[in-house]
């Protein structure tokens, strides 16, 4: 289990992590999101003991990291997957590793095996790609067979098969009793992968909870409904605190009812329904929703940005 307790991190003027409290419990996978400069990297090198806290403390099985006996079968970390001797084959580096923390070379020819880098082990991983250098650096976490994993962004780089193998991986870890916390900017892949969510903005937390309970509580009251009669279903439903909108043909957007209840309708009336579904916000609309003020650096269309500066705009502001 991670506990931060009152978690704060300073640089300057510049507050990074700003009194965070939370718990990542063993047995689930657990995501970690925020916007560009939320604090998730500074919260997750603390937890590492990379970077101390300038006040409240984080513990990793009730201890700091720094405190642990063998911090490695504790704790394995993907931070940076580049953090690599570039002259060193995939193989070496791993053998480098197991030898200072007393594990086999068998066990380095497993995790070689188990992220996929068979072909590639005796190459040298200044070669890499982005997606092999990631495979390296979630085979140096596993090394150790650690109880907790801290993965930032794993998934960068992967094509779709690696990143459905790393879904898939951390889920069977989490369901060994592993404590497994991972960031990931990727939405649509955290909704399949994580169970419980902590998301933080500008360095604050601001929402600890599960998975469905985010996307329900950003979720509207709003049904669709498909029916070969659906003007008569929607001057049936009509009413002073429900309203209904016709899309197109056959199709409505019914707000103030419950699917239940719209079904229930139908059947009295005796009317065809092929479809009747409530809407469901997706992760990245619930996170854009609770993020929308929390965001350091917002974008802007060209509109926005009013008429384009020319060089010789730039050049005659200078020398005026």
């Amino acid at each position: 289990m991670i506990q931060a307790r009152r978690l704060t991190k300073r640089y300057g003027e510049k507050v990074a992590v700003d009194d965070l409290t939370f718990d990542v419990q063993p047995g689930m996978v657990t995501g970690f999101l925020g916007p560009n400069g939320a604090g998730k990297s500074t919260t997750m090198r603390m937890i590492t003991g990379l970077d101390a806290p300038t006040s409240g403390s984080v513990t990793v099985d009730g201890k700091p990291y720094a405190e642990l006996v063998k911090p490695m079968q504790a704790v394995g970390a993907l931070l940076e997957a580049r953090a690599v001797h570039t002259s060193r084959s995939a193989y070496n580096h791993l053998r480098a590793l197991a030898a200072t923390h007393g594990i086999s070379r068998s066990r380095v020819d497993d995790v070689i095996d188990m992220v996929g880098l068979q072909e590639v082990a005796r190459k040298r991983a200044g070669g890499f790609s982005l997606g092999m250098g990631q495979r390296l650096g979630i085979a140096s976490a596993l090394l150790a067979d650690p109880r907790t994993l801290i993965l930032d962004e794993p998934v960068n780089g992967l094509d779709p098969e690696g990143i459905r193998w790393i879904r898939d991986l951390l889920k069977e870890l989490a369901a060994e009793g592993r404590t497994v916390f991972v960031s990931s900017h990727l939405m649509s892949e955290m909704a399949l992968t994580a169970e419980h969510v902590i998301v933080i903005g500008r360095g604050r937390l601001m929402a600890d909870m599960a998975m469905t309970d985010l996307i329900a509580q950003a979720s509207t009251n709003v049904v669709t409904v498909r029916s070969p009669q659906a003007a008569e279903l929607a001057a049936a439903l009509a009413g002073p605190d429900v309203s209904v909108a016709t899309e197109q043909p056959g199709l409505l957007e019914v707000t103030g009812l419950t699917a239940p209840q719209i079904g229930e309708h139908a059947r009295r009336l005796g009317l065809v329904l092929h479809e009747l579904t409530p809407r469901q916000a997706s992760l990245e609309e619930a996170f854009m929703e609770m993020t929308r003020d929390q965001v350091e650096y917002h974008a802007h269309s060209a509109a926005d940005a009013g008429p384009a500066t020319t060089d010789s705009d730039v050049s005659s502001r200078s020398l005026a």
